[in-house]
């Protein structure tokens, strides 16, 4: 499985080995590797060797550690550009999944300072508290908070929200969104964000908050929403000013 007498380094002879295993789909997402001692035991080399290995994949984000779990098999993660306003529902779908939502929480209720400031709102307006598990052919993504005024969707219900919200409002209402402004972080997976996206606390999810504004610039959403970070990246191209 090895050749010792190759110059290749045998810690890169393993890397190959255990992409090959991945690629060929032997090992699939999610899937532990064998312990370092189970490696070096069955390539009859030492677990120094084996260890440098299986780092140099974690580093390239093919595996990941959990702490006195065990290394596991990175998922593919969905690269999700930075230009362009859609929903999560287009984008799902335009990646060949089939997205859904999981309602977890909706409400009208009394708008925080936040809120009437964000959306210009009256002390007695009221906005829509909606907080969903986003789902791509099954599979739980992110974890959503969204606020919307009451004013500007009045019949909104929970069966207008098992479908694509953006698609209702511009062919339904006739609204038509504009722009959105994003912020990314990264964060710890609360024992909330674990539980409903299947993960463990404390591991690396991002979490977006999004303002999205109509075509003639009134707010007209806020959302906080964590990711899982084993399933997603961010891209934007990038000038360089002069």
């Amino acid at each position: 499985m090895v050749n010792k007498k190759s110059p290749l380094p045998l810690y890169y002879q393993i890397e190959e080995h255990i992409k090959g295993m991945i690629d060929s789909g032997e090992l699939k997402p999610g899937d532990v590797l064998p312990s370092e001692r189970e490696l070096a035991e069955s390539f009859t080399i030492s677990r120094m060797t084996v260890r440098q290995a299986i780092t140099n994949l974690v580093n390239k984000n093919l595996l990941y550690r959990k702490k006195g779990s065990g290394t596991y098999v990175s998922h593919n993660k969905f690269e999700q550009s930075l230009h362009g306003l859609t929903s999560f529902s287009e984008d799902m779908r335009r990646r060949g999944l089939v997205p859904g939502n999981k309602l977890i929480h909706f409400e009208l209720s009394s708008a925080t300072e936040e809120l009437i400031h964000h959306f210009s709102l009256g002390e007695d307006d009221l906005v829509y508290k909606i907080k969903r598990i986003r789902l791509a052919s099954g599979e739980p993504m992110a974890i959503e908070t969204s606020y919307i005024p009451v004013k500007l969707i009045p019949g909104l219900s929970q069966e207008i929200l098992a479908h694509s919200l953006y698609r209702y409002v511009e062919e339904e209402i006739g609204l038509k969104l504009g722009h959105a402004s994003q912020s990314i972080e990264a964060a710890a997976a609360s024992e909330d964000d674990a539980k409903h996206l299947k993960l463990e606390i404390g591991e690396p999810v991002l979490f977006i908050q999004r303002e999205t504004f109509l075509d003639d610039g009134a707010p007209f959403e806020l959302v906080k929403s964590t990711y899982r970070g084993d399933k997603y990246k961010y891209k934007m191209n990038i000038e360089r000013l002069r």
